[in-house]
Order: structure tokens, then sequence, then C-alpha cells
């Protein structure tokens, strides 16, 4: 069903589930077809923190990777130059397609500096300066998949970009920024808020389609959003029971034609999403 920004339906769920069933068996037909030419997709994740909801995510990443025929290695280490050693040392393997590096980082150090050891064709998650100036270029990028996956459910769900309003809630370069010029390229009008911004309901509620991307959990409330508009949730902030929330309060649902939700939104298609940047990386002769 096609979702007009400024409709007149309320609450309906943009779930991830069956879009990223489908991205995933795309990437496992490709990956079964590199692997019997010999050339098997590889990605490596390099680690440097304790932190158990980064090292659930990498657990989660193992898991997805080898469903869908993707070697994973997770390499850990605890320095800033230890991380710039294993990168580097990633970036001459030509038998690895695929490089992560984990936040958060050590003490000191900057995810831009480290991430400029990974090449561009190896960056799947478009972290590096290089990927990310591409992107805002209109070049050829991996883009972060977290951005990808706000405009694949937009897609998937026929929703309106070319002349509509876009507003993004966050200007972070793993999302917000690359989500901005993402929108860009299809022809909305956008606009980038920030905790800085002044009077942010009075923007957000401008909106035909509300990209929240702050980390600040319930930090949307339905004041926030105009009547009809589309609403994506990016956040993924833990609650005390253990579970996650997004930055948007699930009471939008009575003001928004469409909302994503938290679990099971934009969480499963960025992961798929991820996985088929590395097979994509492994197809291309090097």
């Amino acid at each position: 069903m096609t979702i007009q920004p400024g409709g007149d339906m309320h609450g309906r769920e943009l779930r991830g589930a069956d879009l990223a069933a489908r991205i995933r068996a795309a990437t496992a037909a490709q990956a079964a077809e590199l692997t019997a030419a010999g050339r098997t997709p590889r990605l490596a994740v390099v680690t440097a923190t304790d932190d158990e909801a980064s090292a659930w995510y990498v657990r989660s990443i193992e898991n997805a990777a080898a469903k869908v025929g993707i070697a994973c290695d997770v390499l850990r280490t605890s320095t800033a130059g230890g991380i710039t050693a294993t990168l580097t040392q990633l970036a001459d393997d030509p038998e690895v397609h695929g490089v992560i590096l984990q936040t958060p980082l050590p003490g000191g150090a900057v995810l831009a500096d480290l991430a400029r050891a990974i090449p561009a064709d190896k960056d799947v998650d478009g972290a590096g300066p290089e990927s990310l100036g591409r992107l805002a270029a209109g070049l050829p990028a991996f883009a972060p998949a977290a951005a990808e996956a706000v405009l694949a459910l937009l897609d998937d769900y026929l929703v309106e970009l070319r002349g509509r309003h876009a507003v993004v809630v966050g200007r972070s370069v793993v999302v917000g920024k690359p989500a901005a010029h993402l929108l860009l390229g299809r022809h909305a009008t956008v606009t980038i808020c920030h905790s800085r911004t002044a009077d942010l309901p009075a923007i957000t509620r401008q909106a035909d389609v509300l990209v929240a991307a702050a980390g600040r959990a319930g930090l949307i409330g339905p004041g926030h959003v105009s009547p009809g508009a589309t609403v994506i949730d990016v956040g993924t902030n833990a609650t005390a029971g253990g579970g996650l929330a997004g930055d948007v309060d699930p009471a939008v649902a009575t003001v928004a034609a469409a909302l994503t939700p938290v679990p099971g939104g934009v969480g499963p298609v960025t992961t798929a999403l991820l996985l088929r940047h590395v097979t994509q990386a492994a197809a291309v002769p090097g």
C-alpha cells in the first residue's frame, strides 16, 4: 500500500522483517555463487571495547553472516595503535572484502582518524571520511547501513519522497548526515535538526517524513509530529529492563500515518544491508 505523506491513515507499523528477509535471501544467493567461484565473501570486525551492548551487536553480525554464507572474523585489540595496525593489515589482505570498526572506541580515539585506514572499497558500513565524502558528492560509495535502511524502508512501503519535506533529527556521521544526503538524492527537501535547534517541535511538525536519529529515548512525542506524517525511528536506546527503546514515543502512532517500531523496524534492515555490502564488495574483481 502506498503511504502518501500528509494522508489521513494513522498508526501503521512499518516493520522491517519482510524486507530484511528478502535482502538476506538475495545476499545468500550471491554469496553462494561467489563461494562456488572460489571467492568466499569475508567480513572482518575490529573491536576494542568491553561494552556489552557492542558485544551483543558483534555477535548478531557473526550469526547473521554465517546464515548467509559470509565468513566473519572478529579481531579484538585495546588501543588506538592496535586498531590502526589491524586495519592496515586488513586493508592489504585480498581475502578480506569488508571491514567494520566497532564503536565505542578507547579514550582519545577518533573514529574519523582511525577509519581512514579502511579502503573505501572495503568500507562496507561507510564509516570512513572518503566514503562519506563520496556519498555527499553523489559518487558511488557504501552508505552507512543504518542510513541506507531508512531509505530502503521508505521505498518498500512506497512512501513518496520527491518534492516532500523530510526532517532529520540528528547529525551524526553514522545516520543523520548520510540519511540527509540520501534523501536529497531522492529529491526531498531536507532539514537537519540537532541538540541546539531552537523550538524543535515547530520544525519537526513541518515534516512529511520525519527521521529520528538523535540517540535520546522518547525525544519525539506526538506534539513533534504533523498529522499524517511518516516517522522513521532509528533510535536504539537501552532500557533499565534490558530492552530497547526508540527516539520516538510510541504514542506518536496516534498522530502519524506510519511509524517504524523499535525493535523490529530499521534494525533488521540495517544488518541485512551491511551483509549485502560485503557480497557486493567481494563481487568486484581485485
